[in-house]
C-alpha cells in the first residue's frame, strides 16, 4: 500500500481548525462534526447571525468556537481575523477554505457584473494564502484544504464562470503541494459532486449523485484522516467525472451533449446595424 500524500489526523481532539465558508452548507456541517470529535473551531462567513447559529449547534467542543465573521474579498479583514486566531491559539492545525459562489451561467445569458462577483469570491483564497502561507511556512506543520468542486475537471453546460474558477482552485492546490509538501505542511484538494446546499438548490436539473452537506462533511473528515491529496465524493459519480475529463475533445464534446442537452441554445438575437448616413 503506498503512502499517503499528507500527513494522516489521527485525533481531532484539540485541534485546532480554521473554516472560512462555514455558516451553512458544507461548511456549517463540516463545524459539527469537528466539534463533535474533540476539534478547538473557528468559524468564518459574512454573515454574523448566522456563524452564531452554527456555533451554538457544535456541542461537544473544546472551548467555545472562536467565530470571526468576515467577507473573503477583504483582505484586511482576513488578516484581522488570522491575527486573533494566532492571539488566541498561537498557531493553526488545518484551515478549511469553503467560501465560494455559484450561480448557472450560458453564453446566451452572460452577465459581466455576476461573473465578476463569482470570480471575486471563489478565487478570493489568494487572499487567504497571503496571511496563511507564512505562518504555516514558518511553523514546519500544518495543513490547508481547499473546497473546489468536480466541475472543474472540465468545461460543462451552466459553469460558464464557476467552472472556471474550480479548475484554477484544482490547478492551485497542485502547485501549493509542490511548494508545501517538502515543509511538513499538508494540502488537500476537495472535490465534491453535487451536496444538497443552499448553492444547488436553485439548479433545475437532474443532479445525479446527489447527497446531503452531513455526508460531505464525513467524507471530508474521512479524507484528511487517511492524509489523502483529493478528496472527492461520491465515488461512482466523481471517478465518471474524472473518466470523462480524460476524453478526446471530440468524444467529450459529444457525450456532453447527448447527456445534458445543452445543444438547446436560443439563438442569438440579430443586432442592430449603425446608419451608413
Amino acid at each position: 500500500m503506498s503512502a499517503p500524500l499528507n500527513p494522516p489526523i489521527r485525533d481531532w481532539r484539540g485541534l485546532r481548525v480554521w473554516l472560512v465558508g462555514a455558516s451553512s452548507g458544507i461548511g456549517a456541517a463540516l463545524a459539527a462534526e469537528l466539534a463533535g470529535r474533540g476539534a478547538r473551531i473557528a468559524l468564518s462567513a459574512r454573515r454574523q447571525d448566522a456563524l452564531a447559529e452554527v456555533a451554538r449547534r457544535c456541542t461537544g467542543a473544546d472551548g467555545v468556537p472562536l467565530l470571526l465573521p468576515l467577507d473573503v474579498v477583504d483582505a484586511d479583514g482576513l488578516r484581522a481575523a488570522h491575527g486573533r486566531i494566532l492571539a488566541e491559539w498561537d498557531g493553526i492545525d488545518l484551515v478549511v477554505w469553503l467560501a465560494g459562489d455559484y450561480t448557472p451561467m450560458r453564453a446566451d445569458a452572460f452577465d459581466l457584473t455576476a461573473a465578476r462577483r463569482i470570480m471575486d469570491i471563489n478565487l478570493a483564497v489568494f487572499n487567504g494564502l497571503d496571511v496563511l502561507l507564512p505562518t504555516l511556512r514558518r511553523q514546519g506543520r500544518g495543513a490547508l484544504a481547499i473546497v473546489s468542486s468536480v466541475a472543474g475537471y472540465r468545461g460543462l453546460p451552466r459553469s460558464l464562470v464557476y467552472g472556471p474558477t474550480k479548475a484554477a482552485l484544482n490547478n492551485l492546490a497542485d502547485a501549493l503541494y509542490l511548494d508545501l509538501h517538502p515543509l511538513g505542511v499538508g494540502v488537500h484538494l476537495v472535490c465534491p459532486g453535487f451536496v444538497d446546499t443552499p448553492l444547488t438548490a436553485g439548479n433545475e436539473f437532474p443532479m445525479p449523485g446527489l447527497i446531503g452537506a452531513e455526508e460531505a462533511a464525513r467524507r471530508i473528515v474521512g479524507g484528511l484522516e487517511q492524509g489523502r491529496f483529493e478528496i472527492r465524493f461520491p465515488r461512482g459519480f466523481t471517478l465518471v467525472m474524472r473518466l470523462l475529463g480524460m476524453l478526446p475533445h471530440r468524444l467529450y464534446f459529444a457525450l456532453v451533449r447527448r447527456f445534458t442537452g445543452c445543444d438547446k441554445v436560443p439563438a442569438v438575437p440579430a443586432r442592430d446595424e449603425p446608419s451608413s448616413g
